[in-house]
């Protein structure tokens, strides 16, 4: 599954707006800081203010890194910069931890060399009655600084950008606007619950975006597939904003790969042009459309075929039933009781090895629960069958526990020390301390350090316990706390070299054959996807060191607490009985921190729990609609290249 880096660009499409893609956020950043700071030093050559129309939220964090990279690096200068924000919430102050205000700074201005006299951003704190005037006033600067050169923006699941929502006119201009719920509850992951979200926010119009010279919209992650195909292949339309943008002359989308997933071209290219028939290319185009038909795998006919679009893998393959019957073994090849490999036996075909047995293994879990909620019932089939798992608890999790839980623990704590006889002076003052915080604890304050370690104590404690409840031994159990999740707040640090080197040490120590790691960087806070780069980057150092058991070392990539995989992209899929899905789910139930209502748990309302047997369910009933046998539940791998 490893790419390399490049942007690409597909004549045969279906497409409106010209769209880039590349196989990760980072790649695409990359691209886009390239193109403002090439403009920005363009403009300085002609002794002219450069006007950057600037976003907010997740998608613009790389971006503004890789500015600031640089400025340090490349001694590129903001002083000629005249910037112009697209939104705020309403009503929020200034330097609240949720305010665009302070994410700019912090992840911007504050690091350049920027005038703060040309800095732009509408105001959270002014009067209701005076925001129409505001708005008048906004728009007039930004006709006084010559216009915006370069608009850069984000899009939400919805369609909406800056906040411009369904609904929202192409002569829309700055103003206040009602917030879309979806769009609270998708920003919910920066509040500790979605009634701390404002309902309302400041907002650039539409015709105020389109009066910018350039555009350029960026997009990470599946969650936003439907919203870039929509906006690009389908008409304009107010009901999705970005798809307005189509009436600009000089505009692109910058997106990843899991952004560009629902596009044509990606999705069925059978349908833009010449396709190249790789093994995995039949198998998407048969599977996606035995779905579609509502037809097993085996009963396809050639009449489906040529309906369907898939004339030209006729042409190539030869008759529907061989082709069937290709598709139909490799769906079957990929399921397997025995994720370890099945020992004592040749199976050419088999996801795993069946040699060395047993295995060391290590699970490495971004937050103390990932394991269970998303690999429960491989997690134990592993250590029922006599391999050697190991856990790697990634990071604490701490923000994730209730203030409530911290006081019910202590209570707890002092409680037992009565009992037992113990002088409780310094546990009483600590709870008696930290009851006081919590009562006086104000929405944008961080915890303390102490209540910060109680929470990580709290699910490191779960976190044992359910490992003891699958059978894994005390020293199999690693609790890494990488630094960059250290921050006490929802914002992390970027991934660094100290997180790197304590998971190679890890690693090292175990020499495991087989590596599982998250691989669904859905996940709103962002931690997925660095607790993955970070064992990336460690095993490609291990292997360029040279380690000898790394020749033998396989990574499998596993999701379910935020997304799954898609039928056609897993390699290894894993039975579930309904003994064995309500295991697993009394397994996750040992997370009490996390039941009920959990903070900073995103757009998805329901329990971990549920999630988790909604998906596996859901993936063993697209296994059996294709024609497969029907199990209750399977867990889903993809094998990652590295």
């Amino acid at each position: 599954m490893s790419k390399k880096a490049a942007p690409r660009n597909f004549a045969d499409s279906f497409e409106k707006i010209p769209v880039h893609v590349f196989p990760n956020q980072k790649d695409g950043s990359v691209y886009v800081a390239r193109l403002i700071a090439d403009y920005i030093r363009e403009k300085q050559k002609k002794k002219e203010k450069c006007v950057l129309g600037l976003a907010t939220g997740s998608t613009p964090k790389t971006l503004y890194a890789e500015l600031v990279k640089i400025h340090r690096e490349e001694k590129l200068s903001f002083k000629n910069v005249v910037t112009f924000n697209l939104d705020e919430y309403y009503p929020i102050a200034n330097n609240a931890l949720q305010s665009y205000n302070r994410f700019m700074k912090t992840h911007l201005f504050d690091l350049v060399d920027i005038n703060p006299k040309n800095i732009h951003i509408p105001n959270g704190e002014i009067k209701k009655e005076d925001i129409k005037e505001h708005c008048r006033h906004y728009e007039k600067m930004i006709e006084d600084a010559g216009g915006i050169d370069l608009q850069i923006l984000g899009i939400g699941n919805n369609g909406h950008i800056g906040f411009n929502e369904p609904g929202s006119g192409i002569y829309s201009r700055t103003r206040l606007i009602t917030l879309d719920n979806s769009t609270r509850i998708a920003n919910s992951y920066e509040f500790a619950n979605i009634s701390e979200v404002p309902r309302l926010a400041i907002t650039m119009g539409i015709s105020t975006i389109l009066k910018s010279k350039k555009i350029i919209l960026m997009a990470w992650g599946s969650a936003k597939a439907p919203a870039i195909q929509k906006a690009v292949e389908d008409d304009d339309s107010e009901q999705m904003p970005a798809s307005l943008l189509q009436n600009h002359d000089d505009v692109s989308f910058v997106v990843d790969d899991a952004a560009a997933a629902e596009l044509t071209r990606i999705k069925s290219p059978w349908l833009t042009g010449d396709c190249e028939w790789t093994p995995m290319m039949i198998k998407k185009a048969v599977v996606n459309m035995a779905l579609k038909l509502k037809k097993p795998v085996l009963s396809l006919t050639n009449s489906d075929y040529n309906e369907y679009g898939l004339s030209d893998l006729l042409v190539d393959q030869g008759d529907a039933y061989e082709i069937n019957l290709q598709v139909y073994y490799m769906l079957r090849d990929s399921i397997t009781g025995w994720p370890g490999g099945k020992p004592n036996v040749n199976l050419p075909v088999h996801p795993e090895r069946s040699s060395p047995y047993p295995k060391r293994v290590i699970i490495f879990s971004p937050h103390p629960d990932d394991d269970i909620i998303s690999m429960g019932g491989t997690f134990q089939r592993l250590h029922d069958q006599g391999h050697d798992v190991h856990i790697g608890y990634q990071t604490s999790g701490n923000i994730a526990v209730t203030d409530e839980f911290v006081t019910r623990f202590l209570d707890f704590a002092v409680g037992f020390e009565e009992i037992a006889g113990i002088d409780t002076k310094k546990s009483g003052k600590i709870l008696e301390d930290a009851r006081k915080f919590i009562n006086r604890k104000k929405s944008n304050q961080m915890d303390t350090p102490t209540i910060r370690a109680i929470k990580g104590l709290i699910r490191r404690g779960e976190a044992k316990a359910t490992c003891r409840y699958v059978g894994i031994k005390d020293e199999n159990i690693h609790f890494q706390n990488l630094p960059f999740y250290e921050t006490g707040a929802i914002e992390k640090k970027p991934m660094s070299e100290k997180d790197v080197k304590i998971t190679i040490e890890l690693l090292r120590q175990i020499k495991p054959h087989q590596v599982y790691c998250a691989g669904d960087f859905a996940d709103p806070h962002g931690t997925h996807i660095v607790c993955f780069n970070v064992v990336l980057e460690a095993l490609k150092r291990i292997k360029a060191a040279g380690d000898e058991w790394i020749g033998d070392c396989w990574l499998w990539l596993y999701k379910g607490a935020w997304q799954e995989w898609n039928i056609e992209e897993i390699e290894m899929a894993i039975p579930m009985s309904p003994d064995q899905v309500l295991k697993k789910r009394f397994g996750i139930f040992i997370h009490q921190s996390q039941k009920d209502m959990v903070p900073f748990q995103g757009s998805d309302s329901r329990e971990f729990w549920q999630r988790a047997e909604e998906r596996n369910s859901a993936t063993a009933n697209l296994y059996a609609d294709l024609g497969l046998t029907h199990y209750a539940a399977m867990e889903a791998f993809v094998r990652w290249h590295y």
